[in-house]
């Protein structure tokens, strides 16, 4: 079986490319600069030079594919929802023409609202899209990263993270790690076929207000946490370089998630991963802090 894995160096994607190779697979994978690949798994997979924007060479870079993992690239762009339609462009016309068999996608909580959830509407807008052709696919609906906190961690050595969601406002948070996991079981499972949706949840659901008091318990630093207006979050967002229209996506992530929003999918053992915040933040964050002093 040939098996492709997009974003092979991303919070998921490498642990879904470590995951193959242990299971004895020679996974292609596909990146903008093959370079950025570890040493220790060079040897190890076809790499191919590619823009997942650009159809053509997505097209080229997976002939002969049976399986393929399909991450929307991230977007920096002004207008990050026409950039997620240019990959969607793209991923759509490669299980077309080369008959992939089957798609395992990276889709987040949030997507089966459609519209409305900021740049999450461009994950749902690949899913319907992928829905539309005659590919098996699974839709991975991942919850709140762990690793997003990493993108504060200035905030987080200040001791104070500020949020737009309710403090008390429960919601899934998942270790990459646990969804690359899924991601594999899938890819090389032959038991499914159709459209099917797999919620990633992580061990559990968590408030911005516990999730202060797990990160203060695991880094040994006391982290709070304080809810602050939207237009406070724009104006951060914007002074952290950010153009409107990508403003505007990353805020309607958390705006959209509210009003009582409840995932589609429910909490089962199915949905549900091991790895805990406390855990990873033990083991990561911790070290990241110190080395970041």
């Amino acid at each position: 079986m040939q098996i492709a894995v997009t974003t092979p160096t991303g919070n998921v994607g490498r642990h879904v490319v470590s995951a193959l190779v242990r299971a004895g697979v020679r996974p292609r994978v596909l990146l903008r600069d093959p370079s950025r690949l570890a040493a220790g798994i060079t040897g190890e997979v076809d790499a191919v030079k590619v823009d997942q924007y650009d159809a053509d060479a997505v097209v080229a870079a997976t002939r002969g594919v049976d399986a393929l993992y399909w991450v929307d690239p991230s977007t920096g762009g002004e207008d990050p929802l026409a950039d997620y339609t240019r990959a969607t462009t793209s991923v759509v016309r490669a299980v077309t023409e080369n008959r992939i068999g089957r798609v395992v996608f990276q889709s987040s909580v949030g997507a089966e609202k459609r519209r409305g959830a900021g740049e999450i509407d461009g994950l749902a807008h690949t899913e319907q899209a992928l829905d539309d052709t005659s590919v098996d696919v699974t839709h991975l609906r991942c919850g709140y990263f762990f690793t997003n906190l990493e993108l504060q961690l200035d905030a987080v050595r200040a001791g104070l993270l500020q949020v737009v969601l309710p403090l008390d406002q429960p919601m899934a948070w998942v270790a990459p790690r646990d969804i690359a996991e899924v991601a594999a079981g899938r890819l090389l499972s032959s038991a499914w076929s159709g459209r099917c949706v797999q919620a990633v949840h992580g061990p559990a659901d968590l408030s911005w207000r516990q999730v202060a008091s797990i990160l203060t318990a695991a880094t040994g630093r006391r982290i709070g946490v304080e809810r602050i207006t939207d237009d406070d979050m724009r104006a951060r967002l914007h002074e952290a370089g950010m153009p409107d229209g990508m403003v505007e996506a990353v805020l309607g992530m958390s705006t959209g998630l509210r009003e009582e929003f409840v995932p589609e999918q429910p909490r089962t053992v199915k949905t549900t991963t091991p790895t805990t915040l406390a855990a990873w933040a033990y083991d990561h964050l911790r070290h990241r802090l110190r080395d970041a002093s």
